[in-house]
């Protein structure tokens, strides 16, 4: 069983049920559906098909809704591709045209009152780069030519040093929210986040659509604004997503894998899951194996502390979507038996603070690891209605595998993208001792323990109250 959980992008090369149960089968945890691509009706045929592949295989895999944000790109060029020449200007306008080597047109209204004399424009992800001459602050925008390129239709433009004052959430965002929150995905991804706020006006909306769903928010860092609001940022979220493509061209490249194991170790420090994402295997969109500098960025993402890696292009549009998640996971299961310095990490002991409405379950799920590790426990067990001690458990690397008993069917796949989790679907209300002893006859039928195992069991007693966890319990496997 691997720890290390894998989201796999959907796209037209995974679309189909057959494929989609190959990447299940081959270790894929979470299915990402990009919302910058693809019809509601083929959207709604994905969901289906995750659900119903669940229903067959015993999987609890979790659908990650990935809104676009307020992509920037530039207009149609003619011929779809004109040459800028690098010392030449161009004039960059908010009024639709089509492009040539002179004149391209931009879909962001403001940028001629947002952008400063000086800054720089990146285009295709920093393949042609310009800076800003002159602006009437009203349509155009001159640049000069900095370093050229063919630049053909649509292409992404990044700002690295413009304050942009589009909103986190467009039109389009509001739509796709709307669609996703409807189908009851369980995690939402927030594009091009600078601020907390983002994260909590996201938050405000899902809670008005319905006070019942519990759709969790991923916040995506690519900004360098998001850099300097990182802990506000982590302390609002879900869940942390490094995207390196944005990230990597709005902030110098060389600060990407300082910037990357600064997010995993903030993460894992306020047990939030945190994501590693783009071109861990984009070689396998044609090879059938992976370079080996691919299979050390995936590795050291491992070994990082990382809860999830992420394939995009790779899966949606790659030669053979299943290969990658299998190689992918290969990758993962050696790293994870092989290293020991992933595992136990020493996390400072819960504040004793009796009014922190968490200070109990935070102390027992530390106690767990600590006597996990002491014990040589095969397996850690925890009882939740919320997912909390799941999340906080993770968030210690037990070498322990956690095993998350609940009757809360949700929880169950959104606990899919964190690490070390493995979930079953228990709704009985018995006795403390006969749930645990039920419990351990339930693990090891299944094989996930056996004969004198020690298993560490946590809930909350009385059963029946679905309160916060303040039970410990360590015994053998009969």
């Amino acid at each position: 069983m691997k720890r290390t959980k894998i989201v796999a992008t959907l796209g037209p090369a995974s679309s189909s049920a057959e494929v989609i149960e190959e990447m299940i089968l081959a270790g894929a945890d979470v299915c990402r559906i990009n919302f910058s691509h693809g019809s509601y009706e083929n959207v709604l045929q994905q969901i289906n098909t995750i659900r119903d592949l669940n229903k067959k295989l015993g999987t609890h895999t979790a659908i990650l809704a990935d809104l676009q944000g307020p992509k920037l790109r530039i207009g149609v060029v003619e011929n779809n591709g004109v040459e800028l020449i690098a010392g030449k200007e161009i004039i960059i306008t908010t009024k639709e045209c089509t492009g040539t080597a002179e004149r391209v047109y931009i879909t962001y209204p403001q940028f001629p009152k947002d952008v400063k004399v000086g800054e720089n424009i990146l285009i295709d992800d920093g393949k042609l780069l310009l800076e800003t001459v002159s602006t009437n602050g009203v349509d155009e925008v001159k640049a000069v030519i900095r370093h050229g390129g063919i630049l053909s239709s649509k292409k992404g433009v990044n700002l690295p040093n413009t304050k942009v004052s589009l909103p986190c959430l467009t039109e389009k965002d509001l739509k796709d929210l709307d669609f996703a929150l409807t189908n009851h995905v369980d995690w939402v991804g927030l594009s091009f986040v600078r601020s907390a706020a983002d994260i909590i006006e996201l938050k405000h909306l899902i809670a008005n659509f319905n006070q019942k769903i519990r759709t969790r928010v991923v916040a995506k860092i690519e900004k360098p604004e998001a850099i300097l609001e990182i802990d506000n940022i982590i302390k609002e979220t879900d869940a942390l997503m490094v995207a390196r493509g944005d990230l990597g061209v709005e902030v110098p490249m060389q600060q990407v894998p300082i910037i990357q194991k600064m997010l995993v170790r903030k993460c894992l420090e306020q047990s939030k899951p945190v994501i590693i994402a783009t071109q861990m295997m984009e070689s396998m969109i044609t090879n059938i194996s992976p370079s080996r500098a691919e299979v050390n960025d995936v590795a050291n993402s491992v070994m990082d502390g990382a809860d999830a890696v992420m394939l995009s292009g790779e899966t949606s549009v790659g030669n053979h979507p299943a290969k990658v998640v299998a190689a992918m996971t290969k990758i993962i299961q050696h790293v994870e038996q092989e290293s020991d310095d992933i595992y136990n990490r020493e996390n400072a002991a819960p504040e004793v603070n009796i009014h922190n409405e968490r200070f109990l379950s935070d102390s027992i799920c530390y106690t767990a690891a600590k006597m996990a590790q002491r014990t040589s426990a095969a397996a850690i067990v925890t009882m939740t209605h919320s997912g909390y001690t799941a999340l906080k458990l993770a968030s210690h690397r037990p070498k322990a595998n956690i095993f998350v008993f609940t009757d809360n069917y949700d929880i169950l796949t959104t606990l899919n993208l964190v690490w070390g989790v493995k979930g079953f679907y228990y709704d009985k209300n018995i006795s403390t001792d006969h749930t645990i002893a039920d419990i351990k006859f339930i693990l090891k039928k299944n094989g996930m323990v056996k004969p004198n195992d020690l298993v560490i069991n946590i809930a909350s007693i009385p059963l029946s109250e679905k309160g916060k966890s303040n039970m410990i319990k360590l015994s053998a496997v009969e």
